[in-house]
């Protein structure tokens, strides 16, 4: 296996360095415009981040793609902290990105699976990832909606049950562990007027004090992007929603440390695209609103970070 000559942080250094004073913004990427973007939003707010790549993006991109474009925004924004991680592996992503050498850690989603199933596959992913020193984050309880090959519909979502997080963890040695408080993937973050479950992040924090929790499904989905795509011909529905800043600085408070975000950048793209493309239709070059999306990406990636941070733990 090669060498890495570039020096990253480890995800789970990250981690346990912010648990109770921010949540770390965990970006996920497709192409250079993303890397770009999240890179020049982490510089800007000078917050470490997490780079996110999925299956799907190593077969859309190819992932020696995606390390060589990661390496690039590395040399060139080399005073950012980042931690590179494989989001929604299986079995077999998680045993490739580990012989890898790129990746700081690595997802197994078995949460699907039974309890016991769960917690054998997640433990057969730790022990390996562990002899490499890649952190392992697992995922206990189900969110429901759709992101990228994940589909779930909303009946099937379940919360994550406290006491089985606490054995989950205690058998397994996972690292970190995401859980289902009430989100779910894709545009419909929240059913009705609910919003996250924290009387279970607070019944988890109280059982696995400083451990580090994961929250999926944490875009906000703010309804002046919604309106902007239908306005420039687009048909999303105007109850999307999302989490708020508010939800998810009390989220950190009860031990949520990573905060994943996806939906938010992907509707930022359509909305810069459907925009640019419906007042200029006389254009075709894919340079001019790939400038304004890397720019509109950063300033998101620099607001997202600066939001997560607590009250008295500015540094």
């Amino acid at each position: 296996m090669k060498e890495r000559t570039l020096v990253k942080r480890k995800t789970i250094e990250l981690l346990r360095e912010a648990y109770g004073k921010y949540g770390i913004a965990a970006f996920n990427v497709f192409n250079a415009e993303q890397i770009h973007g999240v890179f020049a939003g982490a510089s800007q707010s000078a917050r470490p981040v997490i780079l996110q790549i999925t299956p799907v993006a190593q077969g859309y991109m190819n992932e020696k793609f995606l390390e060589a474009m990661i390496n690039a925004a590395h040399e060139v924004y080399g005073h950012v902290e980042f931690s590179v991680h494989l989001d929604h592996g299986n079995f077999e992503s998680c045993n490739r990105a580990i012989e890898t050498g790129f990746y700081d850690s690595v997802m197994i989603d078995a949460s699907a699976e039974p309890f016991e199933k769960n917690i054998r596959i997640t433990s057969q992913v730790v022990q390996r990832a562990h002899e490499a020193g890649i952190a392992v984050e697992a995922e206990l309880g189900i969110l429901g909606g759709k992101e990228d090959e994940n589909t779930q519909g909303p009946e099937k979502g379940r919360y994550t049950n406290p006491d089985q997080a606490a054995e989950f963890v205690g058998r397994t040695n996972c690292d970190s562990l995401a859980v289902a408080v009430g989100t779910s993937h894709g545009a419909y973050k929240l059913e009705g007027e609910e919003g996250l479950n924290f009387s279970i992040l607070e019944r988890i924090q109280t059982l696995l004090p400083r451990y580090p929790l994961v929250l999926h499904g944490a875009s906000g989905v703010p309804l002046d992007e919604i309106s902007r795509i239908n306005d420039a011909g687009g048909k999303l529905s105007s109850k999307a929603r999302g989490i708020t800043t508010e939800q998810l600085l009390e989220a950190v408070r009860h031990g949520i440390t990573k905060v994943n975000v996806a939906t938010d950048a992907r509707l930022l793209w359509t909305r810069v695209h459907r925009e640019f493309f419906k007042g200029s239709p006389e254009l075709f070059d894919l340079v001019l609103p790939g400038r304004i999306y890397m720019e509109e990406l950063r300033n998101f990636v620099r607001q997202k970070c600066e939001s997560l941070i607590l009250e008295n733990h500015e540094n």
